[in-house]
C-alpha cells in the first residue's frame, strides 16, 4: 500500500496568500529554512496507478501535475483518481471537487452529515451536477467498537474505516451548532495482505477511547499539527479563538498531541494538517528540535510512505 502526502499545510496554505507572520514572511523571504507547502491532502494506492483521494483541496491541480502518478496516460482524457473520500466538509477538504468537474462521474464516499452540508449549505453537489456529476456512497459513523468497513472499486487490496470524531460542521452548515456523528472523521486505511495500517486523522481535537484503540493498532499516524500551543492564534493577534474552539489538538502542553503520541509505542509518527503560524515548519526552530526528540516528522507535500 503507497501513501502520498499530496498537501501537507492546513487551510490557506504555506506562506498563505495574506499572511505576513514571521513564518510566511520568513519562507517568501529565504531567511527561514522553510518549504512551501498545500492545503492537505493525501492519495492512497494498492497498484500505483488507481488511487483513492482524500479529502479534495483548492490546491488539487497543483498536486495532480506535481504527482506523475495521478496522471497516467491510458486514454485521451485519464487520470489516476478512482474515488473521492471526504472526511469533512470544510472548504479546504471539498472545494477542490469543483477543480475535478471536467472528468467522468466521481464515485464520492462521505457521511450523511457531509453530503447534507454539500447539498445545503455549501451546494456543490448542485453545481457538479451540471458537469461531471457525482455518484455518493455513504459512509458509515463507527464509534467505539461499531466498525464497518468500506471497499472502493478500483482500489483493490484496500480496506477504509471511518471512525467518528467528536467536533463541529462547517461555519456555513446548517446544523453548526448541533454536532452531528459524521461531522468530521478519522480514518483506518488497512493494507489486506499485509494487515498493516495507516490512521489518518488531519482534524482531531479530542482522543476517544475508540480513536486511542485505533491509533494503538495503527503501523503509521497521520495526524493533526495544526497548532504548536493552545492560544497560539490569540498570542499571534490571528483570531480570539483557542485550538480547542477549532477542534484541533495542540502538539505542546498537557494532553497535548507530543504527550498522546509519547503514550503509543510502535507506529510511524507523523504530523499533517500544519497551520502557517506553527513554529515547526522552521526547520531549524527549537519546536521542531523538540518534535525530533520525541520520534515525530512533520509531512511535506509529496512525502511518500509505503506499508
Amino acid at each position: 500500500m503507497k501513501i502520498i502526502v499530496l498537501g501537507s499545510a492546513a487551510g490557506g496554505g504555506f506562506p498563505q496568500w495574506n499572511c505576513n507572520c514571521r513564518n510566511c514572511n520568513g519562507q517568501r523571504n529565504g531567511t527561514i529554512n522553510a518549504t512551501a507547502r498545500t492545503q492537505s491532502s493525501i492519495a492512497v494506492s494498492s497498484n500505483g496507478t488507481d488511487w483513492a483521494l482524500i479529502n479534495a483541496s483548492p490546491d488539487i491541480l497543483t498536486q495532480i501535475r506535481n504527482t506523475p502518478a495521478l496522471q497516467p496516460n491510458r486514454n485521451k482524457r485519464d487520470t489516476g483518481i478512482a474515488a473521492v473520500v471526504l472526511m469533512d466538509a470544510q472548504i479546504d477538504h471539498v472545494t477542490g471537487l469543483l477543480m475535478l468537474r471536467e472528468g467522468k462521474q466521481l464515485p464520492l464516499y462521505c457521511t450523511p452529515a457531509v453530503w447534507d452540508d454539500l447539498t445545503t449549505g455549501l451546494p456543490l453537489m448542485h453545481v457538479l451536477s451540471h458537469y461531471c456529476g457525482v455518484q455518493w456512497h455513504p459512509l458509515p459513523t463507527n464509534q467505539f467498537d461499531q466498525h464497518t468497513a468500506v471497499h472502493i472499486p478500483g482500489i483493490e487490496g484496500i480496506r477504509f474505516t471511518p471512525l467518528a470524531l467528536k467536533s463541529k460542521a462547517p461555519p456555513y452548515s446548517p446544523h453548526r451548532e448541533q454536532p452531528q456523528a459524521g461531522d468530521n472523521l478519522g480514518l483506518i486505511i488497512e493494507d489486506i495482505a499485509t494487515g498493516k495500517k495507516l490512521f489518518y486523522a488531519p482534524g482531531l481535537g479530542q482522543i476517544e477511547p475508540h480513536i486511542d484503540a485505533a491509533m494503538q493498532a495503527a503501523d503509521c499516524l497521520l495526524v493533526d499539527g495544526t497548532l504548536w500551543t493552545e492560544d497560539e492564534m490569540i498570542t499571534l493577534g490571528f483570531s480570539k479563538k483557542k485550538s480547542a474552539d477549532m477542534g484541533h489538538l495542540p502538539q505542546s502542553g498537557n494532553g497535548g498531541m507530543i504527550e498522546v503520541l509519547d503514550a503509543i509505542d510502535g507506529p510511524r509518527k507523523i504530523l499533517i494538517h500544519i497551520n502557517n503560524t506553527n513554529p515547526i515548519l522552521d526547520a531549524d526552530s527549537h519546536e521542531r528540535a523538540v518534535l525530533t526528540q520525541h520520534g515525530i516528522e512533520v509531512a511535506f507535500d509529496g512525502m511518500e510512505i509505503t506499508l
